[in-house]
């Protein structure tokens, strides 16, 4: 493959699929400026990924894949290294409804219960809300669809004692 050609595959598939990092990206950052720095790595990560990728793997696989470990690892290392409070930063427990209209709120509270799942069952409710089958769920997390539906389960209960309790 040309590297021009190359190019183009890789910004149309970026172009093609640009909702899936945005969904990975907000649910493991909060802040805009972390959102999009986040972005930006999961789009490296992908382009050094993208002559390896095989065309016998879906592309949206691939993509969460890639997109899930690197936003694992970047809070990960967040959380090692604290970054000092900017004067002007909302808390995420205060923060404003992600949307306007009736539902703001509900979905306000979804985010925060969320927010307090692990990297790994934020993973599992991402993938549940994309409306992604046990068996791609399986496939891009690397378990079992047995072992998807215990931890589905156990992700689902868990987002319901927190959406129950008072904040």
């Amino acid at each position: 493959m040309n590297p021009a050609s190359a190019s183009s595959d890789f910004l149309a598939l970026l172009n093609a699929n640009q909702g899936i990092l945005h969904r990975v990206c907000r649910l493991y950052c909060s802040d805009a400026d972390d959102r999009q720095d986040l972005y930006q790595e999961v789009v490296l990560q992908l382009w050094r990924a993208f002559p390896g990728y095989r065309p016998t793997a879906k592309i949206s696989t691939w993509l969460y894949r890639i997109a899930l470990n690197v936003a694992i690892s970047n809070l990960r290392q967040r959380t090692r290294r604290p970054a000092p409070e900017r004067l002007g930063d909302v808390p995420p427990e205060v923060a404003p409804p992600p949307e306007s209209g009736p539902d703001a709120d509900d979905l306000a509270d979804l985010y925060r219960a969320i927010g307090r799942l692990s990297d790994v069952e934020k993973a599992f409710i991402l993938l549940y809300l994309e409306e992604r089958t046990y068996e791609e769920m399986a496939d891009i997390l690397g378990i079992t669809q047995n072992n998807v539906r215990v931890k589905m389960h156990r992700v689902q209960d868990k987002l319901r004692h927190l959406l129950t309790q008072p904040v």
